[in-house]
């Protein structure tokens, strides 16, 4: 086994991916039938990979927990690295995090943006949007997000979404009050200050006056009727609706090969951006 294989198998291990086609999958050692898969596929910009996922499972004395996240970094890609290396744990020292979950997640995004903007000289400019999932013990799934990464979950053959994009088009108000401005030119998307087609990121400290870490949180019980969660990065919600990721894929019953017959289809319909993906499936 080459040196390449051995570091791929290293990273499927633990769980964290982020070159130009990283693959990977893993399985719930607390229930079976759970399991994950994750694929990543580079754009067709002039820049390194700027795409970061975290999928494993984790064991906490008598508990499990699925961590699952898309970290899609814009001018960037030690911004999203540095999430993927240190958002969880953030989340998981919070002492509320078994009592008061949604607070804990909150406060842990809000600590690790204050950490990335501490460290702007050494992470540079740019930022990073986030989507988030923790699975507990299979049955309760926590989803935070700040930007236009998605999470979307499958329930008897209809697509649900779990997180909230953050568009400058629907925040103006907000970004307005924070002292800044949103574009509109033709032929371009609206953007913070003329500049970030997301009003809530990661870093982005020459914008973070106006533009906000907040993220939104959802609970959802995980019952019967739940088939499989997907997050995913823009790259794929730029071509396709919720409901045609999981007409896509609602077949395919190994994780890793629906993550990456996702990507394969937003390639089809012409995405240009990084993509990445991350199935997870429930029964």
């Amino acid at each position: 086994m080459s040196g390449r294989e051995i570091l791929h198998k290293m990273k499927e291990k633990v769980g964290l991916g982020s070159s130009a086609s990283d693959t990977g999958k893993g399985k719930s050692k607390m229930s079976k039938n759970i399991t994950h898969g994750y694929h990543l596929v580079k754009g067709q910009f002039n820049h390194a990979m700027e795409d970061y996922v975290v999928a494993q499972f984790k064991q906490i004395e008598d508990k499990e927990l699925g961590l699952f996240a898309i970290f899609d970094g814009h001018l960037s890609h030690d911004i999203p690295d540095y999430l993927r290396s240190h958002l969880f744990d953030n989340i998981l020292k919070e002492r509320d995090f078994w009592t008061e979950t949604e607070n804990a997640i909150r406060r842990a995004y809000r600590i690790t943006d204050s950490n990335i903007l501490e460290k702007a000289v050494e992470l540079g400019k740019g930022g990073s949007t986030a989507v988030t999932a923790i699975l507990i013990n299979g049955q309760k799934l926590v989803v935070a997000n700040v930007g236009d990464s998605r999470a979307i979950i499958c329930k008897n053959g209809v697509a649900k979404q779990l997180s909230v994009d953050h568009e400058p088009s629907k925040e103006w108000r907000n970004i307005r009050d924070r002292g800044g401005f949103v574009s509109n030119f033709p032929g371009d998307v609206p953007r913070v200050d003329g500049q970030l087609a997301v009003a809530r990121a990661f870093g982005d400290k020459s914008l973070k006056e106006h533009l906000s870490s907040e993220p939104d949180v959802t609970v959802e019980t995980i019952d019967e009727d739940a088939e499989f969660i997907i997050l995913a990065s823009d790259g794929i919600w730029k071509v396709m609706s919720n409901q045609e990721a999981v007409d896509c894929i609602k077949h395919i019953k190994d994780a890793r090969s629906a993550a990456k017959h996702l990507n394969e289809e937003a390639l089809t319909r012409k995405s240009t951006d990084d993509i990445s993906c991350i199935v997870v499936r429930l029964h």
